[in-house]
């Protein structure tokens, strides 16, 4: 049975269209982001021809019709043929409850961000009526600290409990699921316990870029400045989505000196440290950098142990310790990972209706551990990767820069992460004795290109399948 046909088999209970499209959402909801799959691809309708030749997807409006045949409907495309073993016709279509409405205009070409209202956490009003945004179980009470987010966490807890000062602005950096985002909620829960009359905001980037393409949209700047140049504290969440967004760039830098100005605090996180980012100007990398740059590394093994047995805990399920230090020595990456892998045991051990123990958490574990323990190495990644594009094994250890070169190893760097149990500091030494930050910018920068470019989102694929025979 193809991977396809698996698809359609899984979802034998719907029908056959319905099962077609589900299968593709599936499958896109493992390849992207989870706040770009709800914003875009979870809220299309689909409408399968009787025969699969063709799927029409209706898109809320036109903005978002645009956005999708832009940014998906390629890669949507080519997951509909490989699942049903033929080329399908797409074609995107306006809902008709929308179909009347009037045709945007975006302000700039290349301002065509996330327009479309991400999902909110929450919105809680503060005294003033002010809706925040904040998830209040989101609390430095509940961070589990370690060496990995002890400086950031310090950092953030000055920060809340004397905003305005020092640290100003803090900029916190790290990979997917460290718990950047827990920590800033964790700054605005802290200050409205303090000082509950704050006027405190957590927004994600895009909901940012959107509330600028509104404004150029509806005239209505005013609105805008007011909300925003009036904070008492701003947390931002993934600033590198302002990428190659001038205006967007252009209205932060002003909202960013508004509020420094009167001594509010600004709180931003992103995937890597500010002079790292790319596409976003100078003069932003530097206000970025101008106050205090903290990191969140990937948990440390005790760490993990303590995040198991506490998040079992919120569960109302004591976890022994010897499973969770066996779950922590082999899920390494992330705190959403270790979530992940203990949702797996816990549901495997209700399922089944046995106590939690080593043998069933290997058991409920298996598919994940059986790719952990085909040892891949460091040295076998670069050799493919180098034969893949046609370079030579010595380059990826070598100073040279040109992008022909430059690309495949930071390539190979991404998979030595992805695929091994190595830390940055041991990779960046397999490559030439290079720092940890360059590696894990190459990691950061990879793992973001690949949710963007179906191309080299295939070439990934290969190399990964080739790697894992």
């Amino acid at each position: 049975m193809s991977e396809g046909q698996h698809h359609l088999a899984s979802h034998a209970s719907l029908n056959p269209g319905d099962s077609l499209w589900q299968a593709c959402i599936d499958q896109l909801a493992q390849e992207l982001p989870e706040q770009q799959f709800n914003t875009w691809i979870k809220p299309l309708a689909a409408q399968v021809s009787d025969d699969f030749s063709k799927v029409t997807l209706f898109v809320a409006n036109r903005f978002k019709l645009d956005w999708v045949r832009a940014q998906y409907a390629g890669r949507i495309s080519s997951l509909l043929e490989k699942i049903y073993g033929q080329p399908v016709q797409l074609e995107l279509a306006l809902a008709l409850r929308e179909s009347s409405a009037r045709t945007y205009s975006p302000p700039a070409a290349n301002e065509t961000a996330a327009a479309a209202e991400p999902p909110e956490i929450s919105e809680d009003p503060n005294a003033a009526g002010f809706k925040n945004r904040l998830n209040t179980a989101l609390t430095f009470d509940t961070l589990v600290e370690g060496t990995a987010n002890r400086m950031a966490r310090a950092a953030a807890m000055h920060v809340a409990t004397t905003p305005g000062y020092l640290y100003n602005p803090l900029f916190i950096y790290g990979g997917v699921g460290l718990g950047k985002t827990h920590l800033v909620h964790a700054v605005g829960n802290k200050l409205l316990q303090d000082k509950p009359g704050s006027k405190v905001l957590y927004i994600h980037a895009e909901q940012f870029v959107s509330d600028v393409v509104k404004a150029y949209q509806r005239k209505t700047f005013d609105e805008f400045k007011e909300k925003y140049h009036s904070l008492d504290l701003l947390l931002i969440d993934d600033v590198q989505f302002f990428a190659n967004k001038d205006r967007t760039q252009e209205e932060f830098f002003n909202a960013f000196e508004a509020l420094l100005a009167k001594k509010s605090h600004i709180v931003m996180t992103s995937d890597t440290y500010p002079k790292g980012l790319t596409d976003i100007h100078e003069r932003l990398i530097s206000r970025f950098d101008s106050g205090l740059t903290v990191a969140i590394e990937p948990p440390e093994l005790e760490m993990r142990v303590a995040i198991l047995i506490n998040k079992a805990r919120v569960e109302s399920v004591e976890m022994p310790e010897e499973v969770a230090f066996f779950v922590a020595k082999n899920v390494r990456s992330n705190v959403r990972e270790l979530e992940g892998a203990l949702r797996k045991i816990l549901a495997y051990s209700r399922f089944n209706q046995k106590e939690i123990s080593i043998q069933l958490a290997r058991e409920a574990l298996r598919d994940l551990l059986s790719i952990q323990n085909r040892q891949i190495s460091v040295e076998n990644i670069q050799k493919t990767v180098a034969d893949y594009y046609k370079i030579k094994v010595a380059d990826m250890y070598s100073k040279k820069r040109p992008a022909s070169i430059a690309r495949p190893r930071q390539i190979a760097m991404y998979l030595a992460k992805e695929l091994t149990q190595k830390s940055l500091p041991e990779i960046g030494e397999l490559f030439g004795g290079r720092d940890h930050t360059t590696v894990l910018h190459a990691v950061r920068k990879i793992g973001g290109e690949r949710q963007q470019m179906t191309e080299l989102n295939q070439q990934l694929h290969v190399l990964e399948q080739t790697l894992k025979g």
